[in-house]
């Protein structure tokens, strides 16, 4: 497929932003045909700069929970902005939505409001550790936490000394888990936790309750602040705290993509176990108090607790899967598919260096469905099975053509010299 407008786009890019885009939205890692550039979206449905509609299974990263463009969103993104948006101070809804998040989040008591899931994830990290006057932070290895030094998955220009308080462990393993609290001592500010292991290039992972209780239990006798990182997986899993389903309460949880509808918004909700330490640090953005975003969250918020968003798309992530392993089977292939069904991670079994990943996405994107071949996908409620039929039978053709083609795929030569690095690291 021929995209000129694309193809110029690129090339103007290229001279004025380092490596043509930059961060997570870069396709520089993405079959070569993946577009960069997108003109609008609407509902389920995305357009690129050359006007060809996909039914986005990215949903932006996230943010894209009701459905772009959802109008009761909107009418109250437009209210708002007819009054002002950024202003010398917040608007009262600041207030509204504070109380409707604590309200909603079993274990909040507070909250603060800010613009990125980067934001929040280094907030919580600075109020644990003023909360606790301690320096050592548990992260799960592999897990993505943002964009700041201390939890960039690409180290350059960073220090040493950025991460020298983080102790590392295994999620969903007791004993790993307990050692690094041994190693962190009496110094033991904070455990970081991401609702279930959502790694990129790797299968998912739910949450082991014992896990996950273990982690309680280790702050609570040791003093210091359960962190759960709801960035990615906030009101996809539960209307409450993704860890509400496995039955432990954290003291601070971070949020942001879906709960404004693409709005941009993140939060930090505490517990009153750490309100002092909140109170404590400076932070502050000069967008962190627009109110636009703030009414599209509180619109968004009613809907989630209106409806049954959460149960629609359980269903159709349901559909997804079951007819995504009848049409890989009936070709002879077999998947991976992990993790919870409203954000499906689809990796191919016996694909080392994610050939056949690669194939099978741009045979998608050939037929109208933006899929990724190493990160794990989102549905949206605007979603219909119509929808989900029409990606089911966009992928019995992509198969059937994977498989005739098998022998001439080829890897991605960065995404493969990544993955030998990973294997000889292991």
């Amino acid at each position: 497929m021929v995209r000129e407008t694309e193809k110029v786009l690129k090339a103007r890019a290229g001279k004025v932003i380092p490596n043509g885009m930059y961060g997570h939205q870069s396709v520089r890692l993405l079959p070569e045909s993946f577009p960069q550039f997108f003109n609008r979206a609407d509902g389920a449905y995305l357009w690129d700069s050359d006007n060809t509609r996909y039914l986005d299974l990215m949903c932006a990263y996230g943010p894209n929970l009701l459905g772009y463009r959802e109008p009761r969103v909107e009418a109250a993104a437009a209210r708002q902005m007819a009054l002002g948006d950024t202003m010398t101070g917040p608007s009262p809804l600041i207030v509204d939505l504070a109380e409707t998040l604590v309200a909603m989040i079993s274990h909040a008591d507070w909250a603060i409001f800010c613009k990125n899931g980067t934001d929040a994830t280094t907030m919580a990290m600075t109020v644990a550790r003023a909360e606790t006057k301690r320096r050592k932070i548990l992260v799960a290895a592999g897990a993505y936490h943002g964009s700041a030094p201390w939890c960039t998955p690409v180290p350059a220009g960073t220090l040493a000394e950025d991460r020298a308080h983080l102790i590392s462990y295994v999620y969903n393993d007791i004993k790993s888990l307990e050692a690094a609290a041994a190693m962190a001592g009496d110094d033991l500010a904070g455990i970081f936790a991401t609702p279930f292991k959502h790694d990129a290039f790797q299968d998912q992972a739910l949450a082991d309750p014992e896990y996950a209780k273990r982690a309680r239990a280790i702050c609570d006798a040791k003093g210091a602040m359960l962190i759960v990182d709801d960035v990615r997986a906030g009101f996809r899993l539960a209307r409450d705290c993704s860890w509400s389903t496995v039955g432990v309460a954290p003291d601070l949880s971070c949020w942001g993509k879906s709960f404004a509808n693409g709005y941009p918004i993140s939060a930090l909700l505490g517990s009153d176990s750490c309100r002092a330490g909140a109170g404590a640090i400076y932070m502050t953005g000069s967008f962190w108090y627009s109110a636009v975003p703030m009414a599209a969250a509180l619109e968004t918020l009613k809907i989630l607790r209106e409806t049954d968003y959460l149960e629609h798309i359980a269903r159709l992530g349901e559909r997804l899967r079951s007819g995504l392993a009848a049409h890989a089977g009936a070709q002879g292939f077999s998947l991976r598919q992990t993790g919870p069904v409203q954000m499906p991670q689809i990796l191919f079994a016996d694909d080392p260096d994610l050939r056949l990943g690669f194939g099978f996405a741009e045979n998608m994107l050939a037929r109208g469905v933006y899929m990724h071949p190493w990160h794990n996908m989102f549905l949206c409620a605007a979603m219909s099975e119509e929808d989900i039929d029409f990606a089911l039978t966009a992928a019995g053709a992509a198969f059937a053509d994977l498989a005739a083609g098998r022998a001439t795929l080829k890897p991605h030569p960065a995404v493969s010299a990544m993955m030998k690095s990973r294997a000889a690291h292991a």
